[in-house]
């Protein structure tokens, strides 16, 4: 019986922790991963993330529907 003498790709070595992927996507094809409740954010920047979200994505499952103030 053969063994691989290869890891293939994405299989061993060193596991990049969710911070540094997130950073290269960002850094190296503009894709953007931001959790709403990030506590590096302010309340504001998170309040956006989640308009961002919504108007991308759709309003999320556990959001209960709200009125938003508009000022035209």
């Amino acid at each position: 019986m053969k063994t691989m003498k290869f890891t293939p790709r994405g299989y061993g070595g060193d596991r990049r922790d969710p911070d540094r992927v997130k950073r290269e996507g960002w850094q190296e094809q503009g894709l953007l991963a931001v959790a709403i409740d990030d506590a590096r954010l302010s309340w504001p920047e998170r309040a956006l993330v989640r308009q961002l979200g919504a108007r991308l994505y759709g309003r999320r499952k556990d959001q209960p529907e709200t009125r938003e103030a508009r000022h035209d």
